[in-house]
């Protein structure tokens, strides 16, 4: 009975165990297509697994420990899917002869779109079939969801739709101009939603990589490589790596600094990016991020200063001319040098006025001005408390009613619960920083 139930207990720490560090994919026969179809292209994989993980999701985890200085991953140059893939094809004699010429950019979306729709034919198919099916990057987003993001980067998102539209219409007569190409009108295979799914693809996955300027192309830097399977490899702001083309043998190479355990997931750096940049442009946020930041707009800051202030319209000035009212942040440490700085210059009293610029290089100016400074930083972190527990209540509102949209709003609600993490963080600090200057 005993025995039994011992049994039982290291079946479901295993099984516990399998969770926490992945379940192995590699049987899955798309990525049984996808090794078969790079090693044919000079790829050898050695350590890595295609592994599906609890919070990440899709990954890589390592069959063996890596230690700082280990090479993660080498991937020849034939099996990058750059520019140079898109000339080499069936496209590029289109490219070379259109005028105006098209961007790096829309010369890649247009080869993902014709290859997606050429479906068993398609060269790039073992690639084609792990690529994601949807995006779930703010310009995908339903309009109900954009509502809910941060002010800051509700705005971006507006921008990024306006741009990928514009991509769009501008990009128009060139895919008609690949009609003796396709059987089906060429309307319909390169429509908008092809186009996002493309745009989405190549913004989220590719690798920066540098390519010499070519006269069939438009002026816009030909920096973009999609690299199959490194691709698979998650983003973690705690690890550090080192990426890049190695001349030599011809391939792009990422090497670790960092440690990471036999049949853990194997992560990379895409940059020190905070949760608002990482859903923006990839589509997802990280838990516990160092880098992550709450935005005050300069609407927010404005509304604890009395119209009354004969110097405000000045002030305003200062701050716009010495680009002080945009980055305005509370982090994990607090309230950020330059909103404390900008209040600072907002709290000046009209005796205290001319000293505008020794409070931009951060002087003390009375402890008066550093009271008002603190108050009033502490009444808009508490504001966006409030205005963040508001949208978190109707996102939970929304999941019960939209069953559609569950995944875009659970990641809004991660963005907003980490937002309110760091700015509960930020009042307990300010609460510190209060009763020491009292």
């Amino acid at each position: 009975m005993k025995k039994s139930r011992g049994r039982t207990g290291r079946k479901r720490r295993k099984h516990l165990q399998s969770l926490m560090d992945g379940v192995n994919c590699s049987h899955e026969l798309e990525y049984i297509q996808l090794k078969k179809w790079l090693k044919d292209r000079g790829f050898e994989e050695r350590n890595l697994r295609p592994a599906q993980f609890q919070d990440t999701g899709r990954g890589l985890m390592t069959t063996k420990g890596l230690q700082a200085g280990d090479l993660i991953i080498s991937l020849p140059e034939k099996c990058l899917l750059t520019t140079s893939t898109v000339l080499s094809s069936y496209l590029g004699e289109y490219i070379m002869r259109w005028k105006p010429p098209v961007s790096p950019l829309i010369a890649l979306c247009t080869f993902l779109i014709a290859e997606k729709h050429a479906g068993e034919k398609a060269q790039w198919k073992p690639y084609l079939d792990v690529l994601p099916k949807t995006y779930t990057c703010p310009v995908c987003l339903e309009h109900d969801v954009v509502g809910l993001l941060p002010e800051p980067l509700r705005k971006k998102t507006q921008e990024q739709r306006t741009m990928v539209r514009d991509l769009y219409v501008s990009s128009k007569a060139f895919f008609s101009s690949l009609q003796p190409l396709f059987a089906e009108n060429t309307g319909t295979i390169f429509n908008y939603s092809a186009l996002e799914w493309a745009w989405c693809t190549i913004n989220t996955r590719t690798i920066y990589m540098k390519h010499s300027q070519r006269e069939c192309f438009s002026l816009e830097p030909d920096v973009y490589a999609l690299a199959p399977y490194l691709d698979l490899l998650n983003h973690s702001p705690n690890v550090q790596v080192k990426a890049a083309f190695n001349e030599r043998t011809r391939s792009y190479e990422i090497w670790t600094n960092s440690q990471c355990k036999k049949y853990k997931e194997v992560f990379i750096c895409y940059g020190p990016h905070d949760n608002q940049r990482l859903l923006l442009e990839y589509g997802f946020v990280a838990t516990d991020n160092p880098h992550s930041s709450v935005y005050v707009s300069s609407d927010t800051l404005l509304r604890y200063f009395p119209p009354l202030d004969k110097q405000r319209n000045a002030k305003i000035s200062i701050l716009k001319d010495h680009n002080f009212l945009e980055n305005l942040t509370f982090g994990w440490d607090g309230p950020s040098w330059r909103l404390l700085t900008a209040l600072k210059l907002l709290s000046l009293g009209a005796d205290e006025f001319t000293c505008w610029r020794r409070t931009l290089l951060g002087d003390l100016i009375s402890a008066r001005n550093e009271q008002q400074t603190l108050n009033i930083a502490a009444k808009i972190c508490h504001f966006l408390i409030e205005e963040t527990q508001h949208v978190l209540l109707q996102i939970s509102q929304l999941k019960r009613n939209k069953e559609n949209l569950k995944a875009y709003l659970a990641l809004v609600e991660a963005l907003r619960l980490e937002d309110l993490k760091i700015l509960q963080k930020s009042a307990e600090i300010l609460c510190n920083m209060n009763s020491a200057t009292t």
